[in-house]
């Protein structure tokens, strides 16, 4: 059988969907085969279930804080995972339940089959459906990758995360991005034992080195214990199920009752016809785009984990929705600005940032940078004595100080940003921030009183 559409995407993960839904309101005639579950990593085994987990624990801190101000709390309060873990997926299936309401509405044919390109115009279906259309969105996103070590199959991915129905009493975790970070901080909370392998002298690439040098200090005091420039060199049982890491000096570690490697993750750019079309990728298997989304095939696409684009849900969201006004809504000139993402890692307390860094500023702009920064202990944890500070950021540049970077270690980071990154992105100068009113007692108005 064959079938002629206007579009057809390859996956079904956040980008996927947004484009299918933008390309659908503009008259198209859109096929979506994905052999997933609808959402992909962000729904089912990422920012979604992640940040359940993340809530979850922030409740524990805030338990614990509430015991310090005198509240009647346990020292240790038990959580039933089971019952966390039911409300989790109940909300994920709702999530789905939705998708599958607005692809009907929509008329977007769903096929939950695997698929790939026979030409840069036809994906074949596994059930034997082959497909025509002018246009191809890959968004087939991405997967954890495992270290290439002896024992390394010991240890359980960031998709392994989810499987587990407990607090493991002792974990070790290779890596020092983000999701080493965030599942660090939401085990701890919830009555782990935690030691971070770090390859690097420091946590988390790209963020402002003063603000990750606190978040270390913070984690320091929740009991999270890291340890840098470490290099895995193997894994291997010990007594029971418990695993000892060995690392390149081959000195070894204390048994450990769950490993997790989050140590990065790899595109699903293979076995999809991606040779056969004659679509370029980079040496890490992504598919090499340019700033349009456009692949080195003309009419085949790409957006999300699997493409050369920044690895966030909304730039790919952002990202399909655009590429679909200029291919289906007459928008020629819509297009995605990529110089001033904000993002938050869900750590405990949270990370925000948006724009240069310091270092990235003095390297732009040398001595015209300005740095103004607010270190404080949040009102909450000060009443309750807890040792946990807070560190904002501003990264200004010229005789007008036009801000050009904005950090934000501390609760509320994650809310806080959002509206900042908006002033931001709009040309924000430092005496914008001074005229502004402050909102007191609040932490957000440490960012319109910085001197």
């Amino acid at each position: 059988m064959s079938r002629d559409f206007d579009l057809v995407i390859l996956g079904g993960g956040s980008g996927g969907l947004a484009a299918a839904f933008r390309a659908a309101t503009h008259g198209a005639r859109v096929a979506l085969v994905s052999e997933g579950p609808l959402g992909g990593t962000c729904v089912n085994v990422g920012c979604v279930p992640k940040k359940a987990m993340w809530l979850a624990a922030d409740l524990a801190h805030r338990m614990a804080l509430a015991r310090a101000l005198g509240f009647d709390v346990p020292q240790t309060p038990a959580l039933d995972w089971p019952v966390l873990i039911a409300h989790r997926q109940r909300y994920i299936a709702n999530i789905h339940a939705s998708y599958q309401q607005r692809l009907d509405a929509a008329g977007i044919a769903l096929l939950p089959v695997r698929g790939r390109l026979l030409s840069p115009d036809t994906v074949q279906c596994s059930d034997g459906v082959r497909l025509r259309a002018p246009h191809v969105l890959i968004a087939t996103g991405g997967r954890p990758q495992r270290p290439s070590v002896p024992g390394a199959e010991l240890g359980i991915d960031s998709d392994g995360f989810f499987h587990l129905c407990a607090a493991p009493e002792r974990v070790a975790i290779i890596g020092g991005g983000y999701v080493a970070v965030e599942l660090a901080g939401v085990l701890q909370a919830l009555g782990s034992q935690v030691d971070m392998f770090v390859r690097k002298p420091m946590l988390l690439d790209g963020f402002d080195e003063d603000i990750v040098r606190q978040l270390v200090e913070d984690q320091r005091q929740h009991g999270i214990h890291c340890h840098f420039d470490q290099t895995l060199g193997s894994l291997r049982k010990a007594d029971g199920d418990r695993v000892i890491l060995r690392d390149a000096a081959g000195v070894d570690t204390v048994p450990f009752d769950v490993v997790i490697l989050a140590t990065g993750r790899r595109p699903n750019s293979d076995d999809i016809g991606l040779d056969v079309a004659g679509v370029a990728l980079g040496p890490r298997g992504h598919v090499l785009v340019d700033a349009r989304q456009a692949t080195s095939v003309a009419g085949v696409y790409a957006i999300g984990d699997v493409s050369s684009d920044i690895a966030l849900t909304p730039v790919a969201i952002a990202a399909g929705r655009r590429l679909m006004d200029r291919l289906f809504g007459g928008q020629p000139d819509a297009a995605l600005d990529y110089s001033q993402v904000a993002t938050v890692v869900f750590s405990h307390p949270p990370i925000g940032k948006v724009g240069l860094t310091e270092a990235q500023a003095r390297l732009r702009f040398g001595d015209a940078v300005r740095v103004y920064r607010a270190g404080f202990r949040p009102m909450l944890h000060a009443l309750a004595d807890s040792p946990q500070r807070s560190l904002f950021k501003l990264v200004c540049v010229g005789e007008e100080e036009r801000v050009v970077g904005i950090h934000l270690l501390g609760d509320g980071a994650d809310e806080i940003l959002q509206g900042f990154a908006v002033a931001l992105k709009r040309g924000l100068r430092k005496r914008d921030l001074d005229d502004t009113i402050a909102i007191h007692p609040t932490s957000a108005e440490e960012l319109v009183l910085m001197r």
